[in-house]
C-alpha cells in the first residue's frame, strides 16, 4: 500500500480536506417565487467543500432530476445555481456540514425549520420539496409523515416529502426515485425536460 501523499476520504478529498467542510457555509440557491425549493437535511462535507448541492459521488439526486424531467439531461453539481433558470432552488433544513445527519443534535433541526420558515414565507415558493422524511420529521414533529405531498403549508407554499436520494438509500430505486420527482414536477406545473428517450 502505498503510504505516501494524503489519505483518501470520498469523492477524491483528503480526509483533511472534508474535515475542513466543516468550517464552511454552502449557499442556499434561492430567488422570489420559484414553483419549486429543493430542502436538504443538511450539506454533507463533500458538498461544503465543492460549494455545490449534492455534490456526493454517489448521490443519486442528480440522476432522479434528468429522468423525472426535472432538467433536460443529467446536471452536474456543479450547474446547481442555473436551475433557477428552470423554476428550482436549493435550501437546507440545517445549514451546518456534517459527515453524517447522525452529528445533528435535535435542538438543530428545531432552529432549522424556525429558519427555513422565514425564509419560505420572504420567498413564496409554490412547492417546498424536502429531500428525506427524517428531516421532515424532525423538523416539523409530524412523526407519521409520508413521502408525497403533505397538509401542513407554510403560508402560501405547500410540502412535498421526496425519498432520500442517497446512495445508501436502499428501499428506492432510480426507477422509484424519478417517478416520485416526477409527481412533484407534475404537481408543481413544470415542462417534462427529458431528453427523447426519457433517459440520461
Amino acid at each position: 500500500m502505498d503510504r505516501e501523499g494524503p489519505v483518501r476520504g470520498v469523492g477524491g478529498l483528503s480526509r483533511a480536506e472534508l474535515e475542513a467542510g466543516r468550517d464552511l457555509l454552502l449557499p442556499d440557491v434561492l430567488s422570489e417565487g420559484l414553483p419549486v425549493v429543493f430542502c436538504g437535511l443538511n450539506p454533507g462535507l463533500t458538498s461544503a467543500v465543492r460549494g455545490h448541492h449534492f455534490a456526493s459521488p454517489g448521490n443519486r439526486f442528480w440522476p432522479a432530476l434528468a429522468r423525472s424531467g426535472f432538467t433536460p439531461g443529467r446536471y452536474s453539481p456543479d450547474r446547481d445555481g442555473t436551475l433557477p433558470e428552470l423554476g428550482m432552488g436549493f435550501t437546507n433544513l440545517v445549514a451546518r456540514a456534517t459527515r453524517g445527519a447522525d452529528e445533528l443534535e435535535p435542538e438543530e433541526f428545531v432552529r432549522g425549520a424556525e429558519e427555513l420558515r422565514r425564509k419560505v414565507l420572504e420567498l413564496r415558493p409554490g412547492w417546498l420539496a424536502f429531500l428525506g422524511i427524517t428531516g421532515y420529521r424532525a423538523g416539523f414533529g409530524d412523526r407519521r409523515a409520508k413521502v408525497g405531498p403533505q397538509e401542513t403549508t407554510i403560508g402560501g407554499t405547500r410540502l412535498w416529502v421526496l425519498p432520500n436520494p442517497s446512495g445508501r438509500n436502499a428501499h428506492w430505486t432510480p426507477e422509484g426515485l424519478a417517478e416520485e420527482f416526477g409527481r412533484l414536477r407534475a404537481a408543481a406545473g413544470l415542462p417534462d425536460r427529458s431528453l427523447p428517450t426519457g433517459r440520461s
